[in-house]
């Protein structure tokens, strides 16, 4: 039985396969079949003369009979239009084709990307569409890479590391002399009867604020500008002062001092508002001059503390209305510093005097450098928004002086 399906299956596909033209075509002999592999490209064969004989029949037999009564006509292979398939289409002439503009990076749709004209970089670039950094150049916190205190402290290892060095190196001549065990030391503020009638408290404040300042700047870069780096720096700054403070506390005629450390944090805070508040850098400066003496300069003593002059400038650069007028190398002062504390002094039966005084300063790094965008221009302008140049500014003090002194 199975051998019976077997031999019909053969035989219908024997019949098939005798149907087709190509069959035919081999057995008459009056056409040949075209070279398939010299073909690359065919077009739809036509069937419009197939079909009238196609249609005339409803089956054909092997060798063009029909499956029916009676004859059919045989089919003929030229019906088949089998040079169409033969023969190739023309190939296009593409220098005729009007050129074309490659773009290999398409301009991405503005309303969700952004303006397609500006290309962003540096920190803004990590940020999603719709984000932008905050007044003070920062990423806001929820987008920032460097998270809390101490992923963003662990970026300025190196920092830290010469800092406490430099810091350590000032108290190693201390312990060749004469020191006593830990204790505290009520110095007072800025009383006649202090020792340096409050000179050494504006300095704890000036150098933590300077230390702090340096900080934020090498986090700022080394975090992608990430939120809360001014406060890390401002802790950080504090934290090392603190540290420093106890070379004092081994002094006998010192100790450590809380008046100190309130000042350092104080010095730590102005320094993280300047940092964190928008427009407060560009407006605000907290300085230092040092005015020469028969020395030139002191670095210890206190001598070293006459020379001193703190202020706080407001910066006319800082001001939108005043960036284009010659006032925005002005600077408005005000500030502190003491005279006759000095031991000669004293011993003459010459009062203190404390002096708090008003004035203009120029402002040197906004002339020389506040159009800069050289890496020597900012630094140089960094350098001269923490210190005042002797001699560039006019005041008048709380005794009647008038001058630069």
């Amino acid at each position: 039985m199975r051998m019976g399906y077997r031999g019909r299956a053969v035989l219908a596909l024997v019949t098939c396969l005798t149907a087709t033209p190509a069959w035919a075509n081999a057995l008459e002999g009056t056409a040949s079949l075209p070279d398939y592999d010299s073909v690359t490209t065919s077009t739809t064969p036509s069937f419009e003369h197939a079909a009238p004989e196609l249609a005339a029949t409803t089956c054909i037999g092997p060798f063009g009979s029909s499956c029916g009564s009676g004859l059919a006509q045989p089919v003929s292979v030229s019906q088949w239009n089998l040079a169409d398939i033969a023969t190739p289409p023309a190939a296009p002439d593409l220098t005729a084709l009007p050129p074309v503009a490659l773009d290999p990076q398409p301009a991405a749709p503005a309303d969700i990307y952004g303006p397609t004209n500006s290309v962003a970089s540096g920190p803004a670039a990590s940020l999603p569409p719709g984000v932008s950094l905050d007044g003070t150049g920062h990423v806001p916190r929820e987008y920032a890479q460097y998270r809390g205190f101490f992923k963003q402290a662990g970026t300025i290892e190196t920092e830290l590391g010469i800092l406490a060095v430099y810091l350590g190196a000032q108290t190693i001549p201390k312990l060749f002399k004469d020191t006593t065990s830990f204790h505290f030391k009520d110095e007072g503020w800025f009383g006649k009867d202090t020792t340096t009638i409050g000179m050494d408290k504006l300095t704890h404040a000036f150098n933590t604020y300077l230390i702090a300042n340096i900080l934020h700047a090498r986090l700022h870069r080394n975090t992608q500008a990430s939120q809360g780096d001014a406060v890390t720096a401002g802790v950080l700054a504090a934290g090392l002062m603190a540290i420093n403070e106890i070379s004092d506390a081994i002094e006998p005629d010192s100790g450590y001092s809380m008046q100190d450390i309130a000042m350092n944090v104080a010095g730590a805070t102005l320094s993280v508002l300047r940092n964190s508040v928008p427009g407060m850098k560009d407006k605000f400066a907290f300085k230092i001059e040092i005015m020469p003496n028969d020395q030139i300069y002191s670095h210890v003593g206190k001598k070293h503390y006459a020379q001193q002059r703190f202020m706080f400038s407001l910066k006319g650069a800082g001001f939108e209305g005043l960036q284009k007028t010659p006032l925005r190398f002005v600077d408005l002062q005000v500030g502190y510093y003491a005279t006759d504390f000095l031991n000669s002094d004293r011993d003459k039966g010459i009062e203190p005097k404390r002096h708090l005084f008003f004035g203009l300063g120029l402002n040197v790094g906004e002339l020389l450098f506040g159009k800069s965008n050289s890496r020597f221009g900012k630094a140089a302008y960094s350098v001269l928004d923490h210190i005042q140049l002797p001699y560039t500014s006019l005041r008048v003090d709380t005794h009647g002086e008038f001058g630069h002194w």
